[in-house]
């Protein structure tokens, strides 16, 4: 079935905003976020790759930008509008967001309530981070393959120690008290599990490690214990390992090969992918996805938003390219994932990269360089 086509100016590879009006309704809606600091420059270039993709390859996709980010907030005094999340579960079928946070609003709050309102406003339970080594020689360990860094970090999205649930007693006196609570409900342990599990056995993969604290964390992670214990007996052909979240940070940095599937809680889970995006040269190759399946979903570059750097043109546009393709994967497009994928390697081994890689192309030139292999 032929579906509009998003059209690109070779020089600029921008979507067509104007095609949403396709000719069956059956275009997928994205919904483009730019954020903050160097957000607006790397997803430009994700943007450009997706137009690419889309005029190459007749993909039905359509773009709406929003100005949701610290500019927003100074002028307007809004973070995520109102009406904003019901419009985006309405209205589209993906979201891409860029990095938030500006120095000019020290608490960083309406980045909080932007980012996590729209994890938790969707129930975007699943927080999922490939941890796949394109190019041997950005990893830091010695006599690593591309074979011995490939697993996955699904972690648990909407509860944990990023609920919001705790407050201050005494504040900013010699007595203050903070209190912040650690939620873990049984819905929301055995889902996530059932996720990693369920993922597996999808993609073929034989082995599934669930990480925890239950021996200092008896009450919250001892359910965590009890419900991996019952979700595992339901996957007899996944080989279920538990490790305690310290243990697993010595053995991910000590033998990366032994994992496929890492699933954990929100704060362990957003620890040990950072970790293991080192493996990989850095966060400027860390692509993720925030997902419930069979619902909109966002994607989003995991880097921070590097103020000292926006607008220099030497950001690694890398990660949130790669975020492009977990986007479409997820859209029903795993062919074209997986060319970006390919490409972006390619660039890697050929040194079509920003310095931090080893390459002295700009942000630009090296969307520029990948739009023209796609």
């Amino acid at each position: 079935m032929r579906l509009s086509l998003a059209r690109y100016d070779p020089a600029w590879m921008t979507l067509n905003r104007n095609s949403a009006s396709t000719a069956n309704g059956m275009s997928k809606r994205i919904a483009l976020i730019p954020g903050d600091g160097i957000g607006p420059e790397v997803i430009r270039v994700a943007e450009q790759v997706l137009a690419a993709l889309a005029a190459s390859h007749h993909l039905p996709v359509d773009c709406k930008t929003f100005d949701w980010g610290a500019e927003k907030y100074l002028r307007e005094g809004v973070a995520l509008p109102a009406g904003a999340i019901e419009m985006l579960r309405r209205d589209f079928d993906a979201t891409l967001i860029g990095a938030l946070g500006d120095p000019r609003v020290p608490s960083n709050q309406y980045a909080v309530d932007i980012l996590l309102g729209i994890r938790f406003g969707l129930d975007l339970y699943v927080n999922q981070r490939p941890v796949k080594l394109l190019d041997a020689r950005l990893c830091p360990l010695k006599s690593v393959a591309e074979k011995d860094v490939n697993f996955v970090v699904v972690r648990e999205n909407t509860e944990g120690a990023y609920a919001g649930v705790g407050g201050n007693f005494k504040r900013d006196t010699p007595d203050e008290v903070a209190v912040q609570e650690d939620v873990n409900t049984r819905k929301g342990v055995e889902r996530i599990l059932v996720y990693a599990f369920e993922y597996a056995a999808q993609k073929g993969l034989k082995k599934v490690c669930m990480s925890d604290k239950s021996n200092a964390m008896p009450y919250g992670h001892g359910l965590w214990q009890r419900t991996y214990a019952d979700v595992r007996r339901r996957f007899p052909q996944i080989d279920a390992q538990h490790l305690y979240v310290d243990t697993l940070a010595m053995e991910i940095i000590r033998n990366p090969s032994q994992f496929q599937v890492i699933v954990t809680c929100n704060l362990f889970g957003d620890i040990l992918s950072d970790l293991a995006a080192a493996l990989l040269g850095g966060l400027g190759a860390a692509p993720s996805a925030n997902l419930r399946p069979g619902s909109i979903s966002m994607f989003e570059p995991v880097h921070g938003s590097a103020p000292g750097i926006a607008g220099k043109n030497v950001a690694n546009p890398m990660a949130a390219i790669l975020t492009v393709g977990m986007m479409l994967d997820h859209l029903g497009f795993p062919e074209e994932a997986a060319q970006i994928e390919k490409v972006v390697a390619e660039a890697i081994h050929l040194g079509m990269t920003t310095p931090d890689f080893g390459g002295r192309l700009g942000t630009r030139e090296v969307g520029n360089w990948i739009c023209e292999r796609l």
